[in-house]
């Protein structure tokens, strides 16, 4: 079941509308529960009729089942009534499965009035830890990267000309409360490991700050507008271990170097590039203030919290 949520989070402004998430995962559900609780109706898309039928149960959510193979069944009902439309399915080679079923269906559903596309900071490639700023032009070094930039552009180009306003929100990585979750969660069941790759940096983001500033972008929406969505503290990777294991009182792990450690390719796709992501319209277009501005923020109010 879904964690909780604390009541003090800001939650939406202005008249509530119908939000549809094409996949209701993690960041999907706590924004879910946000806008649940604001009086907007809240509805979305899942890979399977399992899920679909947990999520009802749980959440109160209406869910559809979208699969790279197949459509949503009755698409001209699912989007009736759709305001805001959150896609957060990662694409495949073939492209964005959202798009690639239902282009036509969203744009013919006129109450459409902002889209937010979730990608991610791997579309800048490497940066040898040097900063970005979203103004750069994507130069993607992995085909994961590839593919989301080739999303971002496919969202833009789909409602270009139209009333609609389409935003990419290119996320760091996220944590936040739950199981496998967040360092404090990893030190515990024994999974933490420190990766030593010397200069190594990465930005994080607490989930429930991911739904503030997406619910600041609903507010104050701006056609193209393309954010990084990441704390203010780009560290080495094994520094919210030794936070969690400091706050747990135990012993951090011994580090691993980089060279002889075991990693999936997606992680090792994560230490090939470096980069520090440079936050300041987060502030300065949309007027969102971050609750965790660092990793010690977020693991300190999770550990309080449990």
């Amino acid at each position: 079941m879904t964690q909780s949520l604390d009541p003090t989070l800001p939650k939406p402004t202005g008249p509530a509308g119908h939000v549809f998430f094409f996949g209701l995962g993690y960041t999907a559900q706590r924004l879910a529960q946000r806008l649940l609780a604001a009086g907007w109706k809240v509805s979305g898309s899942v890979r399977d009729a399992e899920k679909a039928a947990r999520l009802s149960v749980d959440l109160g959510l209406t869910c559809h089942v979208l699969t790279d193979a197949a459509p949503i069944p009755d698409p001209k009902a699912a989007f009736a009534g759709v305001t805001h439309v959150i896609d957060s399915i990662p694409p495949g080679e073939g492209g964005d499965t959202a798009l690639l079923h239902h282009a036509g269906d969203l744009q013919a559903a006129s109450q459409i009035r902002w889209i937010g596309y979730l990608s991610t900071p791997a579309v800048y490639g490497d940066r040898q830890g040097g900063w970005v700023r979203e103004e750069e032009a994507p130069t993607p070094g992995s085909a994961r990267g590839a593919r989301r930039a080739a999303a971002e552009q496919a969202w833009m180009d789909a409602f270009s000309g139209t009333d609609v306003a389409v935003q990419v929100f290119r996320i760091a990585g996220i944590y936040g409360p739950g199981p496998r979750r967040n360092a404090l969660e990893s030190v515990r069941n024994g999974s933490a490991r420190i990766i030593d790759k010397p200069g190594q940096v990465f930005n994080r983001i607490h989930v429930d700050d991911i739904g503030s500033i997406l619910l600041a972008s609903m507010a104050r929406p701006r056609d193209g507008g393309i954010y990084n969505v990441a704390d203010t503290l780009a560290c080495d990777p094994g520094d919210p271990i030794r936070f969690a294991c400091d706050l747990l009182g135990v012993a951090p792990p011994d580090p691993i170097p980089f060279d002889s450690a075991e990693l999936s390719d997606m992680a090792r796709s994560f230490y090939s590039e470096c980069k520090r992501l440079d936050t300041s319209k987060l502030t300065e277009e949309l007027g969102a203030e971050l609750r965790y501005p660092t990793y010690r923020d977020g693991l300190t109010a999770i550990h309080a919290a449990e």
